[in-house]
């Protein structure tokens, strides 16, 4: 099979170096720059500093229009805002098309300038709904679930879940993918896949200012789990099955981003508790969390569906600077009693 990963981040180039052992594998980066420096060490020292790249991989830069058209999948490497122009770029592509990235379109700022969303369009959206309005005739679909880049790049065992409308696109994923460490399972339900994906880099953030403050794990096991509702009942008001969330892109995402020392969007919600701003948390990562900035939109879009996330709104509010970290845990707290329900 040949695969062309577009996108030389850490995500792309770890699943690249695994799936480059039994297919024909290129790695694109639009920084001729980057690839020159990764072919000749071998490494892709700024996202994956000590792994070495197979002699098999391809690096390549330039054009994409030949790779794409050689073809047999292709996949979107890439964070979720550059996610819309790559779509319309391979909106004329045959073969099945999936993306990495996880999160909600960010809303462009207030003031920003002008924007090619529509103009009736008051909330950011889901990886494939951005796919259905600028490519509505592609097979895509997603690949996400718990995994952190390093740990795949090593062969660590993983799984992992590939999750489209189109039985076509499913299988190419788990036959691109599935190898010995790395497990695939398919999944029809890509609005439950895309909506764990999205909430549970907020949920993490609010996880690693709980640890920071030094509350204790009473207090993350009743984040997570509540966090599990929130996530649940966002996906149900956009159609998801529940029992997708009971699975590796749900609990199983949130569970690893939330704990895991190599996750972003923790470390985010450590710094801020720990009295950095914003602005010096992510500057500290030297990579993107999605959690800061789809957030915002995450929230709004829960607020439309009447789906209520408290988690979501306090971690909204401790990024806009509206709560102090300590005020994040009064706010919680002082709810009113409820039943336990999604």
């Amino acid at each position: 099979m040949n695969i062309i990963v577009i996108g030389a981040g850490a995500w792309g180039t770890a699943l690249a170096i695994g799936a480059s052992g039994r297919h024909a594998v290129a790695l694109w980066s639009r920084d001729a720059t980057q690839t020159a420096a990764m072919q000749a060490q071998r490494e892709n020292a700024r996202y994956l500093p000590g792994i070495e790249l197979p002699p098999a991989l391809r690096l390549v830069t330039g054009p994409l229009a030949p790779l794409v058209a050689a073809a047999d999948l292709v996949v979107v490497a890439t964070p979720m805002a550059a996610l819309r122009g790559l779509l319309t770029l391979l909106r004329e592509v045959a073969v099945p098309v999936a993306w990495l990235c996880k999160g909600f379109e960010a809303l462009p700022a207030q003031g920003a300038g002008p924007s090619d969303r529509p103009l009736n369009a008051a909330t950011g959206l889901l990886a494939h709904e951005v796919c259905a309005e600028v490519a509505p005739g592609l097979q895509a679909g997603v690949l996400s679930g718990p995994s952190f880049a390093l740990e795949v790049a090593r062969g660590q065992p993983t799984a992992l879940v590939a999750a489209s409308i189109h039985a076509a696109v499913r299988d190419r994923l788990v036959a691109a993918f599935h190898s010995d460490h790395l497990r695939v399972y398919a999944n029809d339900d890509i609005v439950g896949v895309e909506v764990g994906g999205a909430v549970k880099n907020v949920l993490a953030i609010a996880t690693g200012l709980c640890d920071g403050l030094q509350l204790g794990l009473n207090a993350r096991a009743a984040l997570i789990t509540r966090g599990l509702a929130e996530m649940t009942r966002l996906g149900l008001a956009l159609g998801a099955r529940a029992d997708t969330f009971m699975g590796l892109s749900g609990l199983g995402d949130l569970v690893l981003t939330a704990t895991g020392d190599l996750s972003r969007n923790r470390r985010v919600g450590l710094a801020l508790a720990a009295g950095q701003t914003l602005p010096q948390a992510v500057a500290a990562l030297g990579h993107v969390a999605e959690g800061v900035y789809c957030a915002r939109t995450v929230v709004q879009r829960a607020r439309q569906l009447g789906a209520d996330m408290p988690i979501s709104d306090c971690v909204v509010a401790l990024l806009e600077g509206r709560l102090q970290p300590a005020d994040v845990v009064a706010t919680l707290m002082e709810r009113d009693p409820k039943d336990e329900t999604v």
